[in-house]
């Protein structure tokens, strides 16, 4: 059994009707997403490039090291999270937007990405040929 079945449905947002040349607020977007973060929040830097003619953004930010392990959060939950709240922003413009992350503010480490700079990267598994013919021990069932 329908309930308001009467009842037309209406959607409640319609994202097609944005023109494409009004894009989000992105500089401001972050901020209001990062900051509460950060154990110094004027240490946060946001460069916003936008290309109209491609429907792209780029957007980089930087802030003390101090603070990595927290605005990326267990696992990147927090820096997930807030790529999804940008990306979803930029969608409704038409848009697609790219967020880049480096290291710190300081000179030592300018540009430094923590996409490429991981300390904490874990080697390779090795493979059946690399670990040679080990033999594997052999689970047995318990008996009750």
């Amino acid at each position: 059994m329908f309930l308001n079945r009467s009842v037309p449905q209406q959607p409640h947002h319609n994202f097609g009707t944005q023109s494409s040349t009004a894009s989000p607020n992105y500089n401001q977007l972050v901020r209001f997403l990062v900051q509460p973060f950060l154990e110094s929040p004027e240490s946060l830097s946001v460069d916003c490039e936008l290309s109209h003619t491609l429907h792209k953004a780029w957007i980089r930010i930087a802030f003390d090291s101090t603070d990595k392990g927290k605005v990326f959060g267990r696992g990147g939950r927090n820096i997930q999270a807030i790529r999804t709240v940008i990306a979803a922003a930029a969608e409704a413009a038409g848009q697609s937007v790219y967020l880049d992350i480096y290291g710190s503010t300081s000179s030592s480490r300018e540009g430094a990405s923590f996409d490429e700079d991981r300390e904490e990267r874990l080697p390779a598994p090795k493979s059946r040929e690399q670990r040679g013919n080990i033999p594997r021990p052999i689970a047995k069932p318990r008996s009750y």
